[in-house]
């Protein structure tokens, strides 16, 4: 079988792995931008056979892929930084262990559950700042991308005048469409900030996540590497907001598509469903890159050799109607309760999941309860040009009837 070709103009990525299922199965050979060959598991099946095997079967460690090595993937490849940065998602093992250990600190379920008021703050200070009934606004510009934006930078002690050339410098690590010097020039002065920041906090400590991993660089007998330092910020500043900025628009787009589902603003059991729904059916992390197998494998009947990457399709995983039944495309928030990977499974499962959860039951509550009339303005919706995550460039909504929040 030819190598499939992704991206495919015209089509979405996520409307692409899912063809890409349907039509080729559970693994399929494909070439990525760049001409760089891999493969890509695309069922709930062989999603699965991957991540439960991470760290026995699979590495998620560069060093194992020959292709990155031998000059098979070019030098300027642009998404190199992001399979071979020196951070949490290319370790395995105790090194993996160790430096996930230090990061799950910020994301304890205590520390979590005690940033909500925080978070609906910011929160109602954005609906504040929405345009009144009637008016059509970009709800990614004044909503969904501001909110986690600011959470995470907030949390991290990034000063607010600098946060969206951290969102801009994403844009280009993420996007496909980036070239080889675009790329290569945001990932270089993405790091030299982050350098620049942390030596300010060295300097100047707060009552930040950033000035806690320097004292813990300091304290812990298991010590952090400066490199190390700058790779935690780098992978947590990224993976912090993008993932949600677009999580929280397409669950917007699919409410609005679905109005009999949104459910009463103080129904936050209906709200945690709506959230997982849109995990599992709208989820803005469609594919995971790379797992490299650290023998030659069959996946889902399929032989896969040693060290060829693989690209895990989680979005592919979650609508696949040999799991979910016929209609596992479509967003229904009464679906009866079953295991999704939108967070990923097994060692590599997001760290960050119980922030993401709790910033949409949020956003999502808050949003529709002070604007239950919200409808999408424009037939037409343009998508993020991204092979890893997927959602709306802008969403033109009308805000409809005004209600003010309770108190």
């Amino acid at each position: 079988m030819e190598p499939l070709q992704i991206p495919v103009p015209g089509e979405r990525t996520s409307q692409t792995i899912r063809r890409f299922r349907d039509e080729g199965g559970p693994v399929v050979p494909i070439e990525l931008p760049g001409k760089v060959n891999a493969w890509m598991v695309t069922s709930y099946e062989s999603v699965n056979e991957v991540l439960i095997n991470d760290g026995t079967l699979f590495s998620k460690n560069h060093l194992n892929c020959p292709a990155l090595h031998d000059g098979t993937i070019p030098p300027d490849w642009p998404l190199r930084q992001l399979v071979q940065g020196d951070h949490l998602l290319t370790k395995d093992g105790d090194d993996h262990r160790r430096l996930r250990g230090l990061i799950n600190r910020a994301f304890t379920p205590a520390r979590v559950a005690s940033m909500g008021p925080r978070i609906q703050q910011i929160t109602d200070g954005l609906l504040d700042g929405l345009a009144g009934e009637g008016e059509v606004v970009d709800l990614v510009r004044h909503f969904s991308e501001p909110l986690p934006i600011a959470v995470i930078c907030e949390l991290f002690g990034v000063p607010e005048e600098e946060r969206y050339q951290l969102r801009e410098w994403t844009n280009v690590l993420l996007f496909h469409t980036a070239s080889p010097e675009e790329a290569a020039g945001a990932a270089q002065a993405m790091l030299g900030y982050l350098a620049a920041f942390i030596e300010r906090k060295r300097a100047e400590p707060g009552d930040d996540l950033t000035s806690g991993l320097i004292q813990a660089q300091e304290d812990d007998g298991d010590r952090l590497s400066d490199n190390e330092m700058l790779w935690i910020l780098w992978l947590v500043l990224i993976a912090g907001h993008e993932t949600t900025v677009h999580l929280i628009a397409n669950s917007v787009i699919a409410l609005c598509a679905h109005p009999s589902q949104v459910p009463a603003t103080d129904d936050q059991d209906s709200w945690a469903k709506v959230v997982e729904e849109a995990l599992r059916s709208r989820n803005s992390v469609l594919n995971v890159m790379f797992r490299y197998p650290l023998q030659d494998v069959q996946v889902a009947g399929t032989k896969i050799p040693a060290g060829e990457p693989i690209v895990v399709a989680l979005d592919g995983a979650d609508t696949d109607p040999v799991r979910y039944g016929p209609d596992a495309t479509l967003f229904d928030a009464s679906r009866e309760p079953d295991v999704h990977v939108g967070f990923g499974r097994g060692p590599h499962f997001c760290l960050g999941a119980p922030l993401a959860r709790l910033e949409m039951r949020i956003a999502l509550s808050s949003l529709f309860g002070r604007y239950p009339g919200l409808r999408v303005a424009v037939d037409e919706i343009s998508y993020t040009p991204s092979l890893i995550t997927e959602g709306p460039v802008a969403l033109p909504v009308v805000l409809g009837p005004r209600s003010r929040p309770a108190g």
